[in-house]
């Protein structure tokens, strides 16, 4: 196309569009598999515990590849590596779909990770160099992260129908046309910016360090509660994600062209955008996650209608991301971080007041008033983090960006799990020693025990939602250090 035409308004929003598909599919792809695991358990003859490493191989080898993926975009450009992103995705979800045992689903989720990956410092770094500095870029950068919570909402939604009249492996085919059209969308419309050309050797080294380093840890979190925190397996992770996180630095520190340049977290606008990003996911992964497990333990809600009560959730960070986005230039940054953060952490306070008989507005408002504050403060996130560091290193500070929000993730669930798990277990006793089943009949000392654990886990539940929002409350506090000295407004130009 003529690079007259690449600059005319409307194409810009084309660009968006594409990497929304690429994003929003990735997204989807990572929420619709869990509802298709009981149907893959029965069909494979697997165990629950064995099903689980489905997952945690896609979150390990998530984790593992985004930097890698961004430094990469940064040394061969953008476009070229999102598009090998996409098409080793659309090769993943056709493997998977015709997957024919638990070690192949493995395989073939792993390389679906592993293109996954490539999408969020990718597209990121897409966005910057189509966009403005400024208002217009942050606007952009939005609602694109709005597709994020539109994905985790519409996977179940679209994924129970599908599995229920297709079969499991249509979660993974059903990738097939959709990825095929943002390819198609991504070969057409997005035009390559910002690369780096070097004949630097790439930072393979540090590459496979910090992969064991992240493994190592994702691991542990993921599978601590069950291993045990303090147990030998544990312990091993601990080690290997300290002594490989050494090594990785040091190499870092020596290399011409790292993979995640160390000077970033010298920056003290970069590390505290990313400490408040890391709080505020860790907060509300690992507290929400708990919220479709009452909703079906304590209400009695099946799976379709528990999805029912995420949908406010999405409409609402898509209302609050370019609402959030229009505010730049306009208000100070740090001023709309720390009133989106405090509204998160109301939110996530309203959630304490549940208990067995709510009613579905009792989490539909919570989950909204949460999911407004998140999406208010995501584009400022977003766009200063592009604007602190040089246009070129973008796809690497947004991938430990998207990093951070991996681990803040798995570290929340491990956290308020291991939380729900400890104050459940302390209320029984507590609960237990001032109760009186004042019966000696079978069935009503059933019933009486029934009840003290039922006390207890509703008590645990609202601790996990008051910590969680304290948590929150805190990062509010803190955003204040966050510091927009000046943001350039300078063109970019799109070649």
């Amino acid at each position: 196309m003529h690079k007259k035409f690449i600059n005319q308004e409307n194409l810009k929003w084309w660009v968006l569009f594409t990497v929304i598909v690429g994003t929003f599919l990735g997204r989807l792809d990572q929420t619709i598999v869990n509802l298709a695991l009981p149907k893959i358990i029965s069909d494979f003859g697997i165990t629950v515990s064995s099903a689980g490493w489905i997952a945690t191989a896609y979150i390990l080898a998530n984790a593992v590849f985004v930097p890698v993926w961004g430094k990469l975009g940064d040394v061969y450009g953008q476009k070229r590596i999102y598009i090998i992103g996409f098409s080793l995705f659309i090769v993943g979800s056709m493997l998977a779909g015709i997957a024919w045992n638990l070690s192949s689903m493995i395989v073939f989720r792993v390389i679906q990770a592993i293109a996954g990956s490539a999408d969020y410092p990718t597209a990121m770094a897409i966005i910057a160099y189509t966009f403005k500095p400024g208002k217009e870029r942050a606007q952009a950068l939005g609602i694109w992260s709005s597709s994020f919570a539109a994905a985790s909402v519409f996977g179940p939604l679209l994924g129970g129908p599908l599995i229920d009249n297709f079969g499991w492996r249509s979660v993974f085919l059903i990738n097939l046309p959709i990825g095929i059209l943002g390819l198609l969308l991504a070969m057409t419309f997005v035009r390559e910016g910002g690369r780096r050309f070097k004949e630097h050797d790439f930072d393979w080294w540090g590459a496979i360090t910090l992969g064991v380093a992240l493994s190592s840890f994702v691991l542990v979190l993921d599978k601590g509660l069950e291993w045990g925190w303090l147990s030998v397996n544990s312990f091993i992770a601990y080690g290997a994600t300290l002594i490989f996180g050494y090594v990785f630095v040091r190499i870092e520190q020596g290399h011409h062209d790292a993979i995640i340049d160390l000077k970033f977290f010298k920056n003290t606008l970069f590390v505290n955008v990313l400490a408040n990003n890391f709080f505020v996911f860790m907060t509300m992964m690992g507290s929400v996650f708990l919220i479709p497990i009452f909703a079906q333990t304590y209400l009695g809600y099946d799976a379709t209608q528990t999805g029912y009560l995420f949908i406010p959730m999405a409409f609402m960070i898509v209302l609050a991301a370019p609402l959030g986005g229009r505010l730049t230039g306009k208000v100070e940054p740090r001023w709309v971080i720390m009133a989106s953060t405090l509204v998160a952490g109301i939110g996530l306070f309203m959630f304490s007041a549940l208990d067995p008989r709510s009613s579905a507005l009792a989490i539909i408002v919570p989950l909204s008033v949460m999911a407004f504050g998140m999406g208010f403060g995501m584009a400022q996130r977003t766009n200063i983090i592009a604007s602190a560091v040089p246009q070129n290193e973008i796809g690497a500070a947004s991938s430990v960006l998207a990093l951070a929000r991996n681990i803040a993730g798995a570290f929340g669930i491990a956290v308020f799990g291991t939380i729900l798990q400890n104050v459940t277990n302390s209320k029984v006793l507590e609960i237990a020693q001032y109760s009186l089943i004042n019966s000696s009949k079978i069935v009503d000392q059933k019933i009486g025990t029934s009840l003290i654990i039922l006390k207890a886990q509703v008590a645990a539940y609202d601790y996990v939602f008051v910590i969680s929002a304290i948590v929150a409350i805190l990062s509010a506090l803190g955003a204040y250090w966050i510091k927009v000295e000046h943001v350039s407004t300078e063109t970019v130009h799109v070649e």
